[in-house]
């Protein structure tokens, strides 16, 4: 959905984002919900392992479902269903020894280089 849809406010209801998702093998697996101005609000279920590599802008991450370790920089996080999780823009992070049912939202935001 795009900003001007946005105006009244709008909903994406977690099954929109889980159907609307790429088939397991597709790279990155993820699903773009909202956009509006510079924010961005994508669904992500990486399969296997977690190919991301570092984004323009900053990043939050609600997990949805699953457990796993959150790589971002030189930090380590352990997380789980309803943490949320920051990344930097430009700063290297990924996903790592996550279950199979790990799931997450993610919305970018500001401008190049992050705020």
């Amino acid at each position: 959905m795009t900003d001007a849809k946005l105006r009244n406010g709008a909903i994406v209801t977690l099954a929109q984002a889980i159907a609307g998702l790429p088939p397991p093998h597709a790279v990155p697996r993820s699903n773009p919900a909202l956009n509006h101005g510079t924010m961005r609000l994508r669904f992500y279920q990486p399969v296997g392992r977690d190919p991301q590599q570092p984004h323009e802008q900053d990043e939050v991450y609600v997990v949805w479902r699953g457990s796993g370790t959150f790589v971002c920089n030189d930090g380590r996080y352990a997380f789980g269903p309803g943490d949320a999780l920051f990344a930097p823009a430009g700063a290297v992070h990924r996903f790592e020894d996550f279950t199979d049912d790990f799931c997450t939202w993610v919305v970018f935001w500001g401008p190049a280089g992050g705020e």
